[in-house]
């Protein structure tokens, strides 16, 4: 049995009323030289909300399942927004904590998705000092057999609101957030060939394709910004809805299989822009729930502190390279998913 004192969840975090949106922004976009009128787009999304983004609620939901599940205190933490992630590090030490697990919601390999993570635990620990606990980051888990399952499920449930007519007809069409070219050609070990985010995206969108027995389906991307000189993973989900209308396509199921929880690019790529779209050109529209609300998603964090407390069998269906358990914010390996550089 390994000794840990506590777990942080950490996450990428959200405004919670009109006042935090435009703070969180430049936290976001902090050193990226990202032009103001771009933020004035970005904040219009948030104030349509009335300025909060669901995600902070939904962690503290997958916070208070989790407490059911371990023996552990858990902490919160985020990158962009309160409850902080330096905080978060400075309350474990006032606590006594001196070696803690951390899980960070997302569940993919990349720099986005996973070094980012790595850097702000290194960044807490030095804000904190030398009473920083020792923090162990947790493993991807695209392909735990219980992600997989709560999206399948989420798929069946979000299809089954579609009309009879056209439900048997619907695709099903997975997407994640998309990022830089260069950034997935540099994402995981230099042996590894690159393209862990993209690959491992894939992988998670066939197991649940295979679990819902759909033997078509598409991977996609939504939520691409910067400069439009900057190639970035395509197609945009929009796009593809047009793109499915002019094969004829009568509905579709979109699946977020590339966020644990509702944020505001979720509901509003998906939600707002892309149902919009679909119905302009008289296509059925589901979009099925993130895993993060299900009870199997706190199983699945449970099982995964265990592998660490206890030595549990890791559980995973795919065959993709998993990774990403580090301690104390050092890379998985040297030069893995390095940020790719940005265009002035």
């Amino acid at each position: 049995m390994s000794e840990f004192d506590a777990l942080l969840v950490l996450s990428f975090g959200g405004p919670e009323g009109p006042a935090d949106v435009r703070p969180f922004l430049e936290n976001v976009v902090r050193g990226r030289g990202v032009p103001p009128e771009r933020l004035d787009a970005v904040e219009e999304h948030y104030q349509h909300f009335g300025g909060v983004s669901p995600l902070n609620a939904r962690n503290r939901e997958i916070i208070a399942a989790v407490r059911e599940r371990i023996e552990l205190p858990v902490y919160f933490g985020n990158r962009n927004w309160h409850p902080m992630v330096e905080d978060a590090v400075a309350e474990m030490a006032r606590d006594g904590v001196r070696r803690g697990l951390v899980f960070a919601t997302s569940a993919y390999g990349g720099y986005s998705a996973c070094r980012q993570y790595q850097e702000d635990i290194a960044r807490a620990r030095k804000a904190v000092g030398e009473s920083a606990p020792e923090l162990v980051k947790i493993r991807h888990f695209f392909d735990h057999p219980l992600f997989v399952a709560a999206n399948a499920d989420a798929v069946r449930a979000a299809r089954a609101t579609l009309p009879e007519g056209v439900r048997d007809a619907a695709r099903v069409v997975f997407t994640a957030h998309s990022v830089p070219v260069a950034a997935d050609a540099a994402a995981g070990p230099l042996g590894e060939g690159g393209h862990r985010y993209s690959r491992q995206v894939a992988e998670a969108a066939r197991l649940v394709a295979a679990d819902l027995g759909a033997a078509e389906y598409d991977v996609v991307w939504q939520s691409r910004s910067g400069p439009p000189q900057v190639p970035w993973l395509e197609p945009d989900i929009v796009d593809h809805i047009d793109a499915l209308h002019a094969r004829g396509v009568p509905a579709v199921v979109v699946a977020p299989i590339g966020f644990v929880s509702d944020h505001v690019e979720v509901i509003w790529d998906l939600d707002t822009e892309a149902r919009e779209r679909a119905e302009e050109l008289g296509m059925g529209f589901a979009r099925a729930a993130t895993a993060g609300p299900d009870p199997r998603f706190a199983d699945m964090v449970a099982e995964l502190v265990a592998e660490h407390l206890h030595a549990a069998a890791p559980r995973s269906l795919g065959g993709i390279a998993a990774g990403g358990s580090t301690v104390n914010g050092v890379p998985c390996a040297v030069d893995c998913c390095q940020p790719a550089r940005r265009p002035r």
